[in-house]
């Protein structure tokens, strides 16, 4: 890690926090740098919170004080990203653009705080969109991927929240808790099944429905939880039901 990112330890969740407020938490080789090597050092936990020290979640690439010569060269925050084999949630505190943006999309879903804007800026800085032109056309449909990539325009959480391209909208100051609280939700499950079920997500979307049931029966099988015992279940099922229970009292 470096000074321009933290990682944090919250029992089984792993808190990543982009760490250049003064500019915006924008891209340069030691922000990219910082986060690839925080990624590679959460790889045991349960879950990972990525998220950036306000007013914004990541301005994208800092042409001012890039560090390198060439985009080309920044070590591959989103490379690093689509390797991760921990579940991963975006807690969107502000302006996501670009390749902030694109880091937000890397990840399993995304938490977005009242302050959050979004947008693809990459045709209005000439530069060739890179994991956006996959990742936001599976999140929100191909109509308004087409419209944020080719316009530019930013949108606001509640834009993204009804595209789907978020799945909560909240307060700025309850964000954190939100995200916390979701990751550490994750992170009390079964870490080998959790992997499994993200690789079977993996494989099988965006496949015709009778194919991805045909992949999804081999991924099943070659598992070590397609035949769990009648006792296993068992012993699991009253930690369920108290859970169901305090839930439901809230």
């Amino acid at each position: 890690m470096t000074d321009v990112v933290a990682l944090e330890r919250h029992g089984r969740v792993a808190l990543i926090r982009m760490n250049r407020p003064q500019a915006r938490n924008a891209l340069n080789y030691a922000l990219a740098k910082g986060l690839c090597d925080a990624i590679e050092a959460a790889q045991d936990a349960g879950c990972i919170v990525i998220t950036g020290a306000d007013p914004a979640f990541s301005a994208g690439l800092d042409l001012r004080d890039l560090g390198v010569e060439k985009t080309s060269s920044l070590p591959s925050y989103t490379k690093a990203l689509q390797a991760n084999k921990v579940p991963a949630i975006a807690a969107v505190n502000g302006p996501a653009v670009t390749g902030g943006f694109e880091i937000a999309l890397c990840c399993d879903f995304i938490v977005a705080s009242e302050r959050a804007k979004f947008a693809d800026t990459h045709v209005r800085v000439g530069v060739f969109p890179g994991p956006v032109l996959v990742d936001l056309p599976r999140r929100v449909g191909m109509a308004w991927a087409r419209e944020m990539s080719l316009t530019g325009n930013f949108i606001d959480g509640e834009t993204a929240l009804r595209i789907g391209l978020v799945n909560h909208l909240t307060p700025h100051e309850e964000l954190m808790p939100l995200a916390m609280s979701l990751a550490q939700a994750i992170a009390e499950q079964d870490s080998d099944m959790v992997r499994a079920m993200r690789e079977d997500w993996d494989a099988t979307h965006g496949l015709p429905v009778v194919e991805a049931h045909r992949v999804h029966r081999e991924h099943r099988t070659k598992t070590a939880f397609a035949s769990q015992s009648k006792e296993h279940i068992a012993g699991r099922r009253e930690a369920v039901l108290a859970r169901s229970r305090e839930q439901r009292a809230e």
